[in-house]
């Protein structure tokens, strides 16, 4: 299997703040698989409101019969800030993708999500949109997505107004570059605004770099960058979180 060969999405669409998981480091291309997946291991230093120092697992599951693809991520994260107890982040992400041609896929989500440091209780999304292929380099590939999403948002008893019940829309650029056999690149790009009040968006950006070790295992650094024009209160508007890891691909 050649190093984590990813194709485009989202961000999946975010994680976190940006609302969508990234799923292009998860996308995998085969000849003849139809099913594949990945489990992964990262330690990281997030920077936002406090210093933190974090541990995550995630594990995927991907079905692909080249005219239809299933993708289903769960994303569980243990935290600890300023020597307090370990707080739970999670994220439960399924997607589906339909081939109209060979550039041009429609694909649909659903996922839950909680996140005790943004002071999220629980955070429902689904959505769905055309997903367009620009370039047809397998090894240097660009992809762009339109989806309009529907957000429940519930924030926990800090907020006043606990919540919220939107429309958004998802636009991602995205690209995953493969200049050698053992190096891989993928980043992914969203713009996130509330469709009634267009000054309520959201900016997320996720780069990974992943060096082959073994045949099915990879070094993994991933950069994200997340901005919330209206996060819940307390919450500063701007996160980043630098990770680094293993990732197994099956």
């Amino acid at each position: 299997m050649r190093l984590i060969n990813c194709l485009l999405f989202l961000l999946v669409c975010s994680y976190s703040q940006a609302q969508v998981i990234n799923v292009e480091t998860l996308r995998k291309k085969t000849d003849s698989a139809k099913w594949t997946g990945s489990v992964s291991l990262d330690g990281s230093f997030i920077k936002n409101k406090n210093n933190i120092f974090k541990l995550a697992t995630k594990a995927d599951i991907q079905y692909n019969n080249k005219k239809e693809l299933w993708l289903f991520v769960n994303d569980l994260k243990f935290e600890k800030a300023a020597g307090e107890s370990f707080v739970n982040k999670g994220t439960q992400h399924l997607r589906y993708n339909h081939k109209i041609t060979e550039k041009i896929k429609m694909e649909g989500f659903v996922q839950a999500q909680y996140d005790a440091i943004s002071e999220i209780d629980f955070r429902g999304l689904i959505g769905a949109g055309p997903r367009f292929k620009l370039t047809s380099d397998e090894d240097y590939r660009f992809y762009l997505g339109t989806l309009i999403m529907y957000e429940h948002e519930k924030a926990s008893d800090i907020a006043i107004d606990r919540i919220h019940k939107d429309f958004r829309g998802s636009t991602y650029l995205s690209f995953s570059l493969y200049p050698t056999e053992t190096i891989g690149i993928i980043s992914t790009s969203y713009y996130q605004p509330r469709l009634d009040k267009l000054k309520d968006y959201r900016l997320s950006s996720t780069t990974s770099v992943l060096f082959k070790i073994w045949e099915d295992l990879a070094f993994k650094t991933t950069f994200t960058y997340n901005f919330d024009a209206y996060p819940v209160v307390t919450i500063p508007k701007t996160q980043y979180e630098l990770t680094n890891g293993l990732l197994y691909s099956f």
